[in-house]
Protein backbone atom coordinates (compact mmCIF):
# COMPACT_ATOMS: atom_id res chain seq x y z
CA UNK A 1 0.00 0.00 0.00
CA UNK A 2 2.74 2.48 0.50
CA UNK A 3 3.64 2.04 -3.34
CA UNK A 4 0.02 4.19 -3.59
CA UNK A 5 1.20 7.65 -1.66
CA UNK A 6 3.16 8.60 -4.87
CA UNK A 7 -0.29 9.10 -6.51
CA UNK A 8 -1.89 10.90 -3.77
CA UNK A 9 -1.01 14.39 -4.97
CA UNK A 10 -2.77 13.46 -8.42
CA UNK A 11 -5.80 11.95 -6.74
CA UNK A 12 -5.94 15.09 -4.12
CA UNK A 13 -5.92 16.77 -7.95
CA UNK A 14 -9.00 14.61 -9.36
CA UNK A 15 -11.06 15.02 -5.76
CA UNK A 16 -10.22 18.86 -6.09
CA UNK A 17 -11.77 18.89 -9.75
CA UNK A 18 -14.61 16.49 -9.38
CA UNK A 19 -15.90 18.20 -6.39
CA UNK A 20 -15.46 21.88 -8.30
CA UNK A 21 -17.03 20.97 -11.07
CA UNK A 22 -20.40 19.72 -9.42
CA UNK A 23 -19.99 22.56 -6.82
CA UNK A 24 -20.26 25.32 -9.83
CA UNK A 25 -23.46 23.56 -11.31
CA UNK A 26 -25.00 24.90 -8.11
CA UNK A 27 -24.06 28.04 -8.64
CA UNK A 28 -24.87 28.51 -12.53
CA UNK A 29 -28.80 26.45 -11.54
CA UNK A 30 -29.31 29.28 -8.99
CA UNK A 31 -27.74 32.47 -10.96
CA UNK A 32 -28.82 30.74 -14.81
CA UNK A 33 -31.03 28.50 -14.27
CA UNK A 34 -28.81 25.83 -15.77
CA UNK A 35 -28.60 22.44 -16.27
CA UNK A 36 -32.12 23.27 -14.49
CA UNK A 37 -33.96 25.86 -12.17
CA UNK A 38 -33.69 26.00 -8.78
CA UNK A 39 -36.29 23.65 -6.62
CA UNK A 40 -38.56 26.85 -6.59
CA UNK A 41 -38.88 27.05 -10.28
CA UNK A 42 -37.29 30.65 -10.50
CA UNK A 43 -34.22 32.46 -10.00
CA UNK A 44 -33.45 34.29 -7.19
CA UNK A 45 -33.79 37.99 -7.04
CA UNK A 46 -29.98 39.56 -7.16
CA UNK A 47 -28.25 40.81 -3.98
CA UNK A 48 -30.36 37.99 -2.06
CA UNK A 49 -28.59 35.60 0.33
CA UNK A 50 -29.78 32.78 -2.35
CA UNK A 51 -28.39 35.00 -5.32
CA UNK A 52 -25.02 35.49 -3.21
CA UNK A 53 -24.43 31.77 -2.35
CA UNK A 54 -24.93 31.58 -6.25
CA UNK A 55 -22.17 33.69 -6.80
CA UNK A 56 -20.12 32.15 -4.28
CA UNK A 57 -20.72 28.77 -5.64
CA UNK A 58 -19.84 29.81 -9.00
CA UNK A 59 -16.59 32.11 -8.42
CA UNK A 60 -15.59 29.83 -5.45
CA UNK A 61 -15.36 26.60 -7.55
CA UNK A 62 -13.88 28.39 -10.66
CA UNK A 63 -10.87 29.27 -8.15
CA UNK A 64 -11.45 25.55 -6.66
CA UNK A 65 -11.62 24.12 -10.03
CA UNK A 66 -8.18 25.96 -11.29
CA UNK A 67 -6.29 25.45 -8.29
CA UNK A 68 -5.72 28.89 -7.96
CA UNK A 69 -5.89 30.52 -4.29
CA UNK A 70 -7.13 27.06 -3.67
CA UNK A 71 -6.77 27.20 0.33
CA UNK A 72 -8.29 30.56 0.79
CA UNK A 73 -11.74 29.95 -1.71
CA UNK A 74 -12.17 26.49 0.13
CA UNK A 75 -12.42 27.93 3.61
CA UNK A 76 -14.82 30.80 2.48
CA UNK A 77 -16.75 27.60 0.70
CA UNK A 78 -16.68 25.33 3.57
CA UNK A 79 -17.57 28.41 5.83
CA UNK A 80 -20.85 28.72 3.06
CA UNK A 81 -21.57 24.91 3.57
CA UNK A 82 -21.67 24.91 6.86
CA UNK A 83 -23.39 28.05 7.13
CA UNK A 84 -26.17 26.51 4.59
CA UNK A 85 -26.44 23.56 6.48
CA UNK A 86 -27.38 25.18 9.89
CA UNK A 87 -29.34 27.68 8.57
CA UNK A 88 -31.05 25.65 5.38
CA UNK A 89 -30.92 22.38 6.23
CA UNK A 90 -30.61 21.82 10.33
CA UNK A 91 -33.85 23.14 11.19
CA UNK A 92 -36.27 20.64 8.89
CA UNK A 93 -34.90 17.31 10.95
CA UNK A 94 -32.05 16.19 13.07
CA UNK A 95 -31.15 13.73 10.71
CA UNK A 96 -29.21 14.96 7.25
CA UNK A 97 -30.98 12.35 5.12
CA UNK A 98 -34.52 13.59 5.99
CA UNK A 99 -33.26 17.25 5.71
CA UNK A 100 -31.68 16.90 2.39
CA UNK A 101 -28.25 18.29 3.88
CA UNK A 102 -26.21 15.55 2.98
CA UNK A 103 -24.19 16.91 0.48
CA UNK A 104 -24.04 20.51 1.69
CA UNK A 105 -22.15 18.61 5.04
CA UNK A 106 -19.88 16.35 2.23
CA UNK A 107 -18.72 19.55 1.13
CA UNK A 108 -17.95 21.51 3.87
CA UNK A 109 -15.91 18.58 4.79
CA UNK A 110 -14.08 18.22 1.92
CA UNK A 111 -13.52 21.69 1.35
CA UNK A 112 -12.44 22.08 4.79
CA UNK A 113 -9.89 19.16 3.96
CA UNK A 114 -8.67 21.14 0.82
CA UNK A 115 -7.79 24.51 3.39
CA UNK A 116 -5.15 21.84 4.61
CA UNK A 117 -4.16 19.56 1.92
CA UNK A 118 -3.99 22.29 -0.20
CA UNK A 119 -4.87 21.97 -3.92
CA UNK A 120 -2.98 18.75 -5.65
CA UNK A 121 -1.79 18.31 -8.93
CA UNK A 122 -2.97 20.11 -12.06
CA UNK A 123 -3.38 23.11 -9.89
CA UNK A 124 -2.08 26.90 -10.79
CA UNK A 125 -1.05 27.37 -6.98
CA UNK A 126 2.79 26.50 -6.98
CA UNK A 127 3.12 25.33 -3.49
CA UNK A 128 0.90 22.39 -4.33
CA UNK A 129 1.98 20.79 -7.87
CA UNK A 130 2.85 16.85 -7.30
Amino acid sequence: MQSLNRYAPYFLGVLRIVTALIFIAHGTQKLFGFPVLPPNGSLPPAFTMYWYAGVLELVGGLLVLFGFQTRIAAFVLSGQMAFAYWMGHAPKSFYPVANGGDAAILYCFVFLYLVFAGAGAFAIDKDSRA
